[in-house]
């Protein structure tokens, strides 16, 4: 396991980038930059499941463990899902955790990946170009 960070400055309140980090449309902007038609399922309520896919019904799906509206979320993966069907894997204590720190009208935006050696790679690729759109679509009036 390795813990990856990533941080951005985004010139927008931290409820703006909740918005855009957490909602439906603007997620799936942003998610573009890692899987093109990507979408969510789920409410983001601790304990929930929240399942990620594409167009195909492939991806993953991740149990929430902690969420402080416009401050932290914080999920584990759970698994891969394949054709809609759920197929549980052993990823450890494999997370993904987003800070949003607060300063003069701005935001850092933090995440944190505690990643399987064999993700690094794509959290590395694709991560900082998430953040980017992120801080883009936060920062549109």
């Amino acid at each position: 396991m390795r813990l990856l960070e990533f941080k951005i400055q985004i010139n927008a309140t931290p409820e703006k980038v909740w918005e855009v980090l957490f909602t439906q449309d603007a997620y799936q902007k942003w998610a573009s930059a890692m899987n093109e038609g990507t979408y969510f399922e789920g409410t983001w309520e601790e304990g929930s499941v929240m399942k990620f896919l594409d167009p195909k019904n492939n991806g993953m799906y991740n149990k929430v463990i902690k969420n402080i509206p416009n401050r932290e979320l914080s999920m584990k993966h759970l698994g891969w899902i394949f054709d809609g069907e759920l197929s549980p894997q052993d990823w450890e204590d494999s997370t993904i955790s987003y800070f949003l720190e607060p300063y003069e009208n701005k935001t850092l935006l933090i995440g944190r990946v505690n990643s399987l050696d064999e993700f690094v790679d794509f959290f590395n690729t694709k991560y900082p170009k998430n953040f980017e759109k992120i801080k883009e679509l936060s920062e549109e009036q």
